[in-house]
């Protein structure tokens, strides 16, 4: 299974919709989004995904209320609060945002995970810690490293890849 995963996209749709259109290119089954949307009316461009969206509140995320509100005004997407547990075919994946770093490095070393998604840094990167594949996939929206970028997990093959734009 293929699973999107994208991270502070910041308001900027531009590149959300260039992060769709790949996402729906590359067929993925499922897409992760570690938070920080910013504004709510960036959720709406999320309805044109060609499959489900799940995603958790970043620490830029202020109005929850209306974030969650635009959420259940899509079909196809769903916000958890700050942590998402994901279990797929009895692959685990945990995500969140990643601010909370004792809670990220816990969730890293507890091993119960398959991968670990988180955003937070900007920074993309993929990298295994023991049995747990731990995936950042950078920032969408491009603002402090001028590389926008999202991650694509393979669960069989249990790999991730980093796509720049």
């Amino acid at each position: 299974m293929l699973i999107g995963a994208v991270s502070d996209s910041h308001d900027n749709i531009v590149l959300i919709e260039k992060a769709i259109k790949t996402l729906n290119d590359l067929n993925v089954s499922l897409v992760l989004h570690a938070g920080d949307y910013v504004s709510p009316f960036t959720i709406a461009r999320f309805k044109e995904l060609n499959c489900a969206l799940i995603g958790v509140f970043g620490n830029n995320d202020g109005d929850h209320q209306l974030l969650t509100k635009k959420f259940g005004e899509t079909t196809n997407c769903t916000i958890h609060n700050h942590f998402a547990q994901i279990a797929l075919e009895g692959y685990r994946i945990a995500l969140l945002h990643g601010d909370e770093t004792e809670l990220l490095n816990a969730l890293i070393e507890s091993g119960y995970f398959n991968a670990v998604i988180h955003g937070h840094t900007h920074n993309k990167g993929v990298h295994r810690k023991g049995k747990t594949l731990v995936i950042n996939p950078g920032e969408l929206c491009g603002y402090l490293t001028g590389k926008p970028s999202l991650a694509v997990l393979d669960t069989e093959k249990n790999e991730a890849i980093i796509i720049e734009f």
